[in-house]
């Protein structure tokens, strides 16, 4: 085998040569939205008119405070009802589905505000993930040998992500225990219990001691490392610059600006919508006038 074949490819290769612009068309779109829109009476938080999320690419989603990134989480995760508008997951239109059916086509989402069941323990919250339990059923249940055998795999690959998440001596604990920060890594953990194809990630990093925000950035990383495609919501702009393959940039519930980690930097649609259009023009002054008058003295300069 030649020594090339056996190098890992770098995630951003299929990106190389993209236009950095605002729905820009990708070389192999895992999620599509086409025109979705979300408003709260009078208020318009989401209005994308073209937006595609590579596969196998982290990709972060940016943008000041209520640009519309949580609310379009969770229109396409399925925990909220869009107004108008389209999108695919992996070919297949999932307009309109619910959350549990998108977990189960396999995109899955935690939550900047994590949703541990406090009185279970952390076992019991991972295993409850699991998707395609047949004792969840009335009349399987009442049988159990047609699911024993499947419980025993569940907890075993429960078991498996405890540890990978460093949770494992805390699994017989409830969750209502655990720090912040431990309830952080155990919704990433039970996402994956859900076998997914592509995580949406809302905020991963909010609230996490240094410590462990090393430690998720490392757990994302080896996702995508591992073929799963990953969509997060982040404020902390050294995390975007140090994870990302691609940006989108959201701002008054539009996309402005998409476009490789280096380059939004640079973006004056990007630095408009965080610092306001007027942030880096002068101020015009007349001869006695205040800031922003200009008086006009009919004498040539």
């Amino acid at each position: 085998m030649p020594a090339d074949a056996a190098r890992p490819r770098s995630p951003l290769a299929p990106l190389d040569g993209v236009a950095p612009e605002p729905g820009v068309r990708k070389p192999d779109p895992l999620l599509v939205l086409d025109g979705v829109t979300r408003a709260f009476g009078g208020l318009v938080a989401v209005r994308v008119d073209h937006l595609e999320v590579q596969r196998g690419a982290i990709t972060a989603l940016i943008g000041p405070n209520g640009a519309g990134k949580t609310t379009l989480f969770n229109v396409v995760s399925g925990f909220d009802r869009a107004d108008g508008g389209r999108w695919s997951f992996d070919g297949q239109p999932l307009s309109g589905r619910s959350a549990h059916q998108m977990a189960r086509r396999g995109l899955v989402r935690t939550f900047q505000l994590t949703r541990t069941l406090a009185r279970l323990t952390v076992l019991e919250n991972m295993k409850l993930a699991a998707v395609g339990q047949r004792g969840e059923r009335l009349l399987p249940a009442l049988l159990p040998p047609l699911w024993r055998g499947q419980e025993r795999e569940i907890e075993r690959r429960a078991d498996e992500l405890l540890e990978r998440f460093q949770l494992a001596r805390l699994r017989d604990d409830y969750a209502g225990t655990l720090s912040g920060g431990q309830r952080k890594l155990l919704e990433l953990a039970r996402a994956l219990m859900a076998q997914p194809v592509m995580v949406l990630l809302d905020e991963p990093m909010a609230g996490v001691n240094p410590a462990l925000t090393q430690s998720l950035l490392g757990h994302i990383t080896q996702l995508r490392d591992e073929g799963l495609t990953v969509c997060f919501v982040e404020h902390d702009m050294d995390v975007v610059m140090g994870i990302s393959d691609w940006v989108a940039v959201m701002a008054g519930g539009r996309l402005v600006a998409e476009g490789p980690p280096h380059t939004i930097g640079r973006n004056r649609a990007v630095v408009d919508a965080y610092l306001g259009k007027q942030h880096d023009e002068p101020e015009a002054t007349g001869e006695t006038g205040e800031a922003g008058e200009t008086r006009e003295t009919g004498e040539e300069e």
